[in-house]
């Protein structure tokens, strides 16, 4: 291109050379698909209808695409319909599936599959994905030369096996000789970026198709028009609402050995909406002393500037309270600082799981300092850090009840390790630091895997502590809405006096016949522990009878505990009352979780 034909600026010419002096060929392949994405982007925006809402269009298929999707909160679900409408634009043909409904032996069949699924727990893929994640990676796959794919895989860095289940099934399909359009991406919690980057480049990728079926574009305005219309303002992720502080007030008692707040925020003028089920995510910093420590620890000055890019300077002080996370060790972290160490002590932990998961439960950055000393540069440190992602908590309103207001109910993290007192970054924040009137930038986070039945049937509701959160949106909507009955509550805490959090809304919701039935276990009030389990032996006859007539079971809680403990209770319930064996009480399970009539959010 010669240089009267070049549109950039000299300094645009200079930035462009030294980008691309040393870059390999998978970064060309990476800023490919991102000038693609832009690009598409400012095409799509010029697009202008040239026919109505009620006309079809057919068009030529350029390739077929089939995309898969396994999700436990909703994200990969959203993303695979981002994929969609990217697809359609393209003028590519779209199959898209949940993993429920598709059967994995058509993979011999297909041309081009898109897989985007998340990692549950501990490397488990979600209930969605478990059945094909089964078949991919066991012996029956057959061998699949003519089919071109690839993953992205969801998880957190704060599990030690980050999207194991998207990798296993990467690999599983790779192996059975199918061709990788593009690698295996594994995103942490701020996976918009990559997750854009990698569709654009699966899009670029695609092999053209066999032969070339007209097929349908969706109704309504051209594919370009529906990725483009935007309101004036809309806060997600990206442009968080600052939303006001209503009012905050502790809901455990003084004798309580928790502290748990309730809090309201406005959302008037933002145009945020939400249902019961869903989460408000709120971005906030890291706790001062710990920030305060580190850095005495690592001897940095805490007014250094550190270098971002040419507009963005900020001190470490800074970087270390707003931009990245300390509270929290992850695995991904630890590897990182092993590379750029080589303390033995720490490869030695890395080698034993027993030890690594004991050391990852509660460490913070400060522990990694003190425990293996190093010499280390800000800049080095930091790079072993991931951003410090928003925090997620369960809506405990409904907005047919409140307007425009959210309300959250917030548990304080707090306990002490190695003589030190841990605290946890946003939850220290609301209970220490803000006030009523003072703002928090906030945005909404969808979960259509938790959902009020939308044919009004019985409701099992089962959560310890601020699991309980959730159940008081959905009562406030039912109760707005004028429904009674068919709802059933088990709540768990530690103490009835200090811990049966919104005890009088509870009661006063039972008393109207809007909550049929309640029990509560509180597992210190007795010499021997009770939990919400126990309650659920105590009545398995009728919740077994509930099920059967079509009740949806809802649980809500920790993860590490509570969620297993439950879902072998519920096992064990169907197991005895159904009168079936360990392995049909598994599939009538599973089968209960396809119908979203088993329906789970724990943390």
């Amino acid at each position: 291109m010669s240089s009267k034909s070049n549109p950039l600026t000299d300094k645009q010419k200079i930035a462009l050379n030294e980008l691309v002096k040393e870059v390999t060929s998978e970064q060309i392949t990476w800023l490919n698909g991102f000038l693609e994405g832009r690009l598409a982007g400012m095409n799509g925006r010029a697009v202008q209808a040239e026919f109505s809402a009620a006309e079809t269009v057919v068009n030529a298929a350029v390739a077929n695409l089939t995309i898969l999707y396994g999700t436990e909160t909703g994200n990969a679900s959203e993303l695979a319909k981002k994929l969609k409408e990217k697809a359609l634009f393209k003028n590519v043909a779209v199959n898209l599936l949940n993993m429920y409904d598709y059967d994995p032996r058509k993979l011999k069949e297909e041309e081009n599959v898109a897989v985007i699924v998340s990692t549950h727990g501990e490397g488990e893929p979600p209930d969605m994905a478990e059945d094909f994640h089964k078949f991919v990676t066991g012996k029956r796959l057959s061998k699949l030369e003519n089919l071109h794919f690839s993953v992205l895989a969801l998880g957190d860095k704060s599990y030690r096996n980050f999207c194991q289940a998207g990798e296993e099934i990467y690999n599983a399909i790779k192996k059975s000789g199918a061709f990788p359009v593009t690698p295996l991406v594994k995103c942490d919690l701020n996976y918009e970026v990559p997750a854009e980057v990698w569709m654009n480049n699966l899009l670029l990728n695609l092999t053209p198709a066999q032969t070339a079926p007209a097929f349908e574009a969706e109704s309504g305005a051209p594919a370009a028009d529906r990725m483009t219309e935007t309101p004036a303002e809309e806060f997600s992720k990206k442009n968080p609402f600052h939303a006001t502080v209503l009012d905050k007030v502790r809901i455990t008692g003084r004798d309580s050995d928790k502290e748990v707040y309730h809090l309201e925020l406005s959302l008037e003028g933002s145009g945020l909406t939400y249902e019961p089920g869903d989460s408000l995510c709120i971005f906030t910093k890291n706790p001062p002393e710990l920030v305060e420590q580190i850095i005495q620890k690592a001897g940095f000055d805490p007014e250094k500037k550190v270098v971002f890019s040419e507009e963005d300077e900020v001190s470490v002080l800074h970087a270390l309270t707003y931009r990245f996370e300390v509270t929290v060790v992850t695995f991904d972290m630890l590897k990182k600082y092993y590379e750029q160490t080589k303390n033995e002590n720490l490869k030695k932990l890395l080698d034993d799981d027993k030890k690594l998961d004991e050391y990852l439960y509660g460490s913070d950055l400060l522990d990694l300092l003190e425990d293996f000393p190093f010499n280390w540069n800000v800049n080095k440190l930091l790079d072993i850090l991931r951003p410090l992602p928003p925090r997620l908590y369960s809506i405990s309103s409904s907005m047919e009840r409140v307007g425009e207001e959210v309300h959250i109910t917030v548990s304080v993290v707090n306990f002490e390790k190695k003589n030190r007192k841990r605290t946890g970054a946003c939850s220290s924040n609301l209970a220490g630091e803000i006030d009523i009137e003072d703002e928090i930038p906030v945005y909404i986070e969808k979960n259509p895997g938790f959902r009020l039945p939308a044919n009004g049937a019985k409701m099992i509701m089962v959560g310890a502590g601020t699991g309980i959160a959730p159940y008081r949106a959905f009562m406030q909507h039912r109760e707005s809405l004028g429904i009674t009955g068919n709802t059933w509550l088990f709540f768990g805490d530690r103490r009835f006096n200090s811990d049966f959090l919104y005890q009088a809304e509870w009661l006063k919701l039972r008393e109207k016949k809007h909550l049929e039935r309640m029990e509560v276990a509180f597992s210190r009030d007795q010499t021997e522990k009770v939990y919400v389990q126990h309650k659920l032996i105590e009545n398995q006859k009728e919740i077994f009878e509930w099920i059967e007539n079509g009740a949806v079971v809802y649980l809500c809680g920790d993860r590490r505990n509570l969620a297993k403990d439950v879902n072998k209770t519920l096992l064990d319930i169907i197991r005895t009352q159904g009168g079936i064996s360990e392995e049909q009480a598994e599939k009538y399970l599973k089968n209960l979780k396809r119908e979203k009539r088993y329906q789970v959010d724990v943390y």
